[in-house]
C-alpha cells in the first residue's frame, strides 16, 4: 500500500494523455469529414436536431475490432 499514491498518479497521468490523444484524433477526423459519411442519418426541425452516425459507428467498430485482434495476436 506504500506506493498507492504514486500508482494512482501514474494512472491519472496516462489516462489524461490518452484522452488528449483521443481528442486530437477525433478533432482531426472531424475536420476530414469522417463523421459525415454516407449512411449517417441527420434529421432536424425548427427547434430540434437528430444525428444518428450509423456508418461511422460501424466503421469505428471494425477499426477497433482489428486493433484489439492485432494486439491479442501479437501478445501470444
Amino acid at each position: 500500500m506504500g506506493n498507492f499514491p504514486e500508482n494512482i498518479a501514474k494512472i491519472l497521468i496516462f489516462t489524461g494523455i490518452a484522452l488528449i490523444l483521443a481528442g486530437g484524433v477525433f478533432f482531426v477526423l472531424a475536420k476530414l469529414g469522417f463523421f459525415r459519411l454516407p449512411g449517417d442519418i441527420e434529421m432536424g426541425g425548427k427547434n430540434w436536431k437528430l444525428y444518428l452516425p450509423i456508418t461511422t459507428s460501424i466503421l469505428i467498430s471494425i477499426i477497433l475490432t482489428l486493433i484489439f485482434w492485432l494486439v491479442s495476436f501479437l501478445r501470444k
